[in-house]
């Protein structure tokens, strides 16, 4: 069962994969590859547990010293209790976790439709005249790279989509554009403390530090949005095509006022996210969820005494007809697979394997990144994460090889390195990074045609990054 896990979990993947030759939504297929592994899981839980690759069982083992435990469950089984402990700690958190990021992104993409719905980005692409399309993508990019380190990469994108559908009416042509956005977005969220949730991770977990990691990671990122840039600026030609404005969208709903409120109320909601959580310490959903609620009823306030016609558009309860609900399907598929590996034992077998054969810190996070475009970059991060201890000056030098420990002390390189490459691995796949998920749910973007057109100008950049920061180590520390 634990090797017919990962069957299942390769045979869904592809389902979404080829989501246009089946003519099935990829949200169907993440909803059954994520159903179907946790019921194999629980259909061989002891089979599995007992193999004793997962945090799971040693959390088991422990669990079952707590009088607690024996009192909940007096006359159970082993088998029983393992099931127990599967379905009442293991999903539960992973549901904790992936709800957090389902409503994070519900809030952010009602805040994106709600500015939309008020004509708001409007003030933006006004400003935005060239149709030349290297330029354009220029434009793009370098203000999604920095949107990103502000917000992070998953809400920049979704603003950017948005902005997107204003300036470029081809579909295919506009699919690049957010491909390229997807890079960018994850390029700017990785070198930021605030701008990806692996970086979040490292900076609470004190394997990194701000100032650090903006110092160290900064360049590399850079390099990652520009070598796929720079390789695109030679080909590229011609101009973009406008989108013809229909009645809905040419008639102004909303004063000139309201317009510029409205953009500026749902741009520092999003910005207040990181602010809320640094202060209050609580998740970022909270801080999306408060802004978006101020929104509501400034909206409600707002448009009052309008025509029914006009309210049902512009008040968010309108606004959520529109949001595209398959995508916050999806990702609950997608993630809920991710996380019945991560419980069973299969993602911290992987971690163990690239430390004991690769031994490298390149390599492992190389590998890492890589990886991080097939499944999940948290769990693969927070493995990475559990592979070692920060280590003081006094644990590198008594341990064997100090000069290979030295990389695991905070601000050290594995981590520095650890951090881009879990927050732009995720660009070599459509699916591999929760800016592309977005992405490819909001634009339905093809993930075959991704792999023809994107993948490989996103290596060019994942792999040109890791050659900057090895440049950066021989000039800052071997030089």
């Amino acid at each position: 069962m634990f090797i017919l896990m990962i069957v299942v979990f390769v045979l869904g993947y592809l389902m979404i994969a080829l989501e246009h030759p089946l003519k099935i939504d990829k949200a169907a297929s993440a909803l059954l590859l994520g159903s179907v592994i946790w019921t194999v899981y629980i259909l061989d839980v002891g089979g599995i547990l007992g193999l004793g690759f997962s945090d799971s069982w040693l959390s088991f083992l422990k669990s079952t010293d707590h009088q607690d435990f024996i009192t909940k469950y007096p006359d159970a089984s082993l088998l029983e209790q393992m099931k127990y402990h599967v379905i009442d700690n293991d999903i539960v958190r992973h549901l904790g976790d992936i709800s957090q990021i389902l409503f994070f992104l519900l809030g952010a993409m009602t805040i994106v439709e709600t500015i939309d719905q008020h004509q708001g980005f409007k003030l933006i692409t006004d400003k935005i005249t060239t149709t030349n399309k290297v330029k354009l993508l220029w434009i793009l990019s370098i203000l999604t790279f920095f949107m990103s380190a502000l917000l992070d990469n998953l809400t920049t994108t979704i603003v950017m989509v948005a902005l997107l559908r204003k300036l470029i009416d081809d579909k295919k042509t506009r699919w690049f554009f957010a491909s390229m956005v997807v890079i960018a977005a994850n390029a700017g969220g990785a070198w930021s403390p605030i701008g990806d949730v692996t970086t979040i991770m490292l900076w609470i977990g004190k394997q990194v530090t701000a100032g650090n990691i903006i110092m160290m990671v900064f360049l590399p990122s850079v390099f990652n949005m520009l070598f796929p840039l720079l390789v695109v600026t030679f080909f590229m030609k011609g101009n973009v095509e406008r989108p013809k404005l229909g009645t809905d969208e040419t008639r102004e709903f909303t004063t000139d006022f309201e317009r510029k409120l409205l953009l500026f109320m749902g741009v520092g909601a999003l910005l207040f996210v990181p602010v809320f959580k640094t202060v209050t310490h609580l998740p970022p959903y909270m801080g999306m969820l408060f802004g978006l609620s101020v929104i509501w009823i400034t909206t409600e306030i707002m448009h009052k005494n309008k025509s029914v016609e006009d309210r049902r558009k512009l008040t968010v309860i309108g606004v959520l007809r529109k949001v595209d609900v398959p995508t916050i399907f999806f990702f609950l598929g997608i993630l809920s697979a991710v996380a019945a590996l991560e419980s069973a034992g299969h993602l911290r077998l992987m971690s163990e394997f690239l430390d004991e054969n690769v031994h490298d810190i390149y390599g492992i996070n190389a590998a890492i990144g890589v990886l991080s475009a097939i499944v999940d970059n948290v769990p693969l991060t927070a493995g990475a994460m559990g592979m070692y201890p920060v280590m003081t000056e006094a644990m590198v030098q008594a341990s064997v090889e100090p000069s290979y420990m030295h990389h695991f002390l905070q601000d050290g390189a594995f981590w520095e390195l650890l951090a881009y490459a879990a927050g732009t691995g995720g660009s070599i796949l459509i699916i591999g990074s929760a800016a592309g998920v977005a992405a490819m749910g909001l634009e339905k973007i093809d993930f075959i045609w991704y792999m023809k057109k994107i993948s490989w100008l996103a290596l060019i950049g994942y792999f040109g990054g890791i050659f900057i920061y090895w440049l950066q180590e021989i000039i800052f520390f071997h030089g």
